[in-house]
């Protein structure tokens, strides 16, 4: 994926150079995807920026266009709630490979009533986790066609203390928020590992690898106007939460070293190093429920059934078989 040798110290103030490569971020046009791009971007690689909203997207880009000279960014509009729009999204890159993907975009909501998209999903679990599996089925040719790309996941501390319903994913019967959109954030890193099993079974060069960003709040980040402003009395009233929390910006180091570092091997996860919360990224072991591969195994099914996808990294006869091992083993 770049240039620097194996074993060499990671620094995430000299990033290897990446030219020629191509990363898509999804949500790259704010919060930590905005910073995940801006630092790829001083790789030299060529950052596409996933996102609804053309307007903030090139906000986006000329604000990264001001720190990082030459920088080549450009926007893709992408809206993951809308299953129907990926494959023409994905057309539209207009890109013979693909080096890696960032899944960073979300959506959080604090407060009822429950919402759904145009056909018929909850819309925290349909953005986050489905709209990024049918996003990785329809980029899974560009990303075989590069050798050693990566799929980067970013997961999130609100799944640690929750487990998926598999009789109820999208929340239909007992909507919380809050409990939502962490089992939305587990299921999306319960496929990255999925993802990553089902890499390795077909002999693919392509990884999988999870990342969490630990805390990140918006008055510890640098300013980057207009995609993010901020006060010096909220800099100044909230300095003494950097010591337990960083801003978004650092919080974009787990996924760029995941993005560029040779040494990162799929199935991982990565982390800020102090307690999971802040400083530079390190692996963390993975919590006990991620490691669980029936639940996997069920939700991969389940998700191929509600987007309509198949993520698909072999012959034909060689996944039939890996399916029918899975369900096997799933029963």
């Amino acid at each position: 994926m770049s240039s620097v040798p194996k074993d060499t110290p990671w620094n995430v103030h000299r990033l290897p150079r990446a030219e020629g490569k191509s990363f898509l971020v999804t949500g790259g046009n704010a919060g930590i995807g905005y910073f995940v791009a801006e630092q790829l971007a001083g790789t030299g690689a060529t950052v596409v920026l996933g996102s609804r909203d053309t307007a903030k997207a090139d906000a986006a880009i000329a604000s990264i266009g001001s720190r990082v000279p030459g920088a080549k960014v450009k926007h893709l509009r992408l809206d993951l709630a809308d299953l129907a729009s990926l494959e023409s999204s994905v057309a539209a890159l207009e890109l013979d490979r693909l080096d890696a993907v960032v899944l960073n975009a979300g959506v959080a909501l604090d407060n009822p009533p429950r919402r759904e998209t145009k056909a018929g999903h909850e819309l925290m679990f349909a953005t986050n986790h489905l709209g990024h599996f049918a996003l990785t089925h329809w980029l899974t040719p560009l990303l075989m066609a590069s050798p050693a790309s990566r799929i980067v996941t970013t997961g999130s501390f609100a799944a640690k203390s929750e487990r998926l319903d598999l009789d109820d994913l999208q929340s239909t019967h007992d909507y919380r928020p809050k409990r939502s959109y962490g089992r939305s954030k587990l299921a999306q890193m319960l496929f990255a590992l999925e993802l990553d099993r089902r890499l390795r079974a077909a002999g693919s060069t392509t990884l999988s690898v999870i990342v969490h960003p630990g805390g990140a709040l918006d008055s510890l980040t640098p300013a980057r106007p207009p995609v993010h402003t901020r006060t010096t009395g909220e800099r100044l009233s909230h300095l003494p939460l950097g010591l337990l929390v960083q801003g978004k910006d650092a919080a974009a180091w787990p996924a760029v070293r995941a993005t560029l570092d040779p040494n990162v091997c799929g199935g991982q996860m990565w982390s800020p190093r102090v307690f999971g919360l802040r400083g530079t990224p390190r692996t963390e072991p993975l919590w006990n429920h991620l490691v669980d591969t029936t639940t996997a195994a069920r939700l991969w099914a389940a998700s191929c059934e509600l987007t309509g996808t198949r993520p698909t990294f072999t012959s034909p006869t060689r996944l039939d078989e890996t399916d029918s091992r899975t369900a096997g083993s799933a029963e």
